[in-house]
């Protein structure tokens, strides 16, 4: 395939994450989730990540600030797009706190970058080596990035296919209306039918959009689409860089040729399209010439789709409700679904002097850290196991934690009654998790 939509396709990836590198450093966010927080709560198996000095933290950022200009430039395109890669997933899985769907997105997209060829053109890297230089690349490259943003479209749809979303518009229901204050808009967002209309039409969005792109007839009404959906998403909701992540990466599934046809629109004697020549010499080298070479790049490309398609139904093996529970909730592409807010105390109870002490997290974790530990059962257990650090083994801890889950009434998320500090690692979650509140309401009506 023409090498343009890939070159594009890394010029964008790479302007964004060096935006968003340099807006942490700016709103002192490194600081603020690395720097300031006593505890951290680490996957489980990856408690040997921890942060790096407050001077090693700044200068990784200034590190990532550095390979993101090289993916943007082109410069030393594949090790920079690995360095990233390495240093960003490093930086999120110190602490769960922090996790978001496109910083997963963005780990997952670098990766990739270290493997397919986005230096071949337009880059530093083809500047000064004319032998890397060549107006073509392999079709599996762009079809690889095109099936990645496609995870993303399809699962988000997938996860839409709930029955708040479906039957009550929640939790579109809460957000818009928190926007009532919008000039023109405002007032429409509080009316139930805008609700409904917004969650049908993101869940159309989600599974038509890559169908759409992918149709010649249909890729520009498309593209608008994505333009007007995610700038809306973006002005009514907080989440970052996602809809600019979306937006400036979805033209992958444009023509490859489509920047040099822009190009020459724009500047009608540049960017002359690849020579038949070229095309043939790059056939060449396209595919690997060795059969068992072919045969490695078939499995590791078979692989790679196959775990992408497996992760984001993992929770369908571990049972109990996804949003409740929220096992296999993240990697998931969950985007949207759920607005969960929690309180959460714990009783630290001293067997042989009976003598208890109440635990307000708020005391030693950062706002953000309580807030999302008050809703996330794995995260709550971490805070168990540093409970247990910091008052001894031999303690007893009880948990008083009440959660309202897309807008219904708050009622307790762990068993009051279940020392907590006595459940081993692999204790099942209905070992002391309450049941989903709609149960708990059923039950109590009865």
């Amino acid at each position: 395939m023409d090498s343009g939509s890939l070159v594009a396709f890394r010029v964008a990836f790479g302007a964004l994450t060096l935006i968003a590198v340099v807006r942490h450093l700016a709103n002192g966010w490194v600081e603020q989730f690395f720097v300031v927080p006593r505890v951290f709560f680490p996957y489980p198996g990856l408690e040997w990540i921890v942060p790096l000095p407050a001077a090693g933290m700044y200068a990784l950022y200034a590190g990532l600030a550095l390979c993101a200009l090289g993916i943007l430039l082109g410069a030393w395109t594949r090790s920079s797009a690995l360095l990233f890669c390495v240093g960003f997933t490093y930086v999120h899985l110190i602490d769960r706190t922090n996790y978001l769907n496109h910083y997963y997105l963005v780990t997952l997209i670098s990766g990739l970058l270290a493997i397919v060829p986005a230096g071949a053109a337009g880059s530093i890297d083809a500047w000064r080596d004319v032998s890397r230089r060549s107006p073509m690349v392999p079709a599996w490259a762009v079809w690889l990035l095109r099936f990645q943003l496609g995870v993303v479209y399809a699962f988000g749809a997938v996860a839409k296919l709930n029955p708040d979303w479906l039957l009550r518009a929640e939790p579109l229901r809460i957000w818009l209306g928190a926007s009532v204050d919008l000039p023109l808009l405002g007032p429409w967002l509080e009316q139930a039918w805008v609700a409904y209309a917004f969650s049908y039409a993101g869940l159309l969005f989600d599974a038509a959009i890559v169908p759409l792109l992918l149709w010649r007839r249909s890729r520009a009404l498309a593209y608008g689409g994505v333009l007007a959906f995610h700038v809306l998403t973006a002005a009514l909701f907080p989440i970052g860089m996602f809809p600019w992540l979306m937006i400036a990466l979805t033209p992958i599934f444009f023509a490859p040729d489509w920047p040099r046809r822009a190009l020459r629109w724009l500047v009608p004697s540049a960017a002359a399209p690849a020579s038949e020549s070229a095309r043939a010499a790059m056939s060449v080298v396209a595919w690997p010439r060795s059969r068992r070479a072919r045969g490695w790049l078939v499995a590791g490309l078979g692989m790679y789709a196959a775990v992408q398609i497996a992760v984001p139904l993992r929770h369908l093996a571990y049972g109990g409700d996804l949003y409740w529970s929220e096992s296999g909730f993240r990697w998931a592409w969950q985007i949207m679904v759920m607005e969960k807010f929690g309180r959460a105390l714990f009783t630290v109870v001293d067997p042989a002097t009976k003598a208890a002490q109440l635990v307000r997290p708020f005391d030693e974790l950062t706002p953000l850290q309580a807030r999302m530990m008050a809703t996330q059962p794995d995260m709550i257990m971490s805070y168990v196991r540093h409970l247990q650090q910091r008052f001894g083994d031999a303690v007893q801890i009880y948990a008083d934690v009440t959660v309202t889950l897309n807008g219904r009434p708050a009622v307790p998320l762990v068993d009051p009654a279940v020392d907590l500090a006595a459940l081993p690692d692999a204790a099942p979650l209905s070992a002391w998790l309450m049941p989903h509140p709609d149960a708990q309401r059923q039950f109590a009506a009865r």
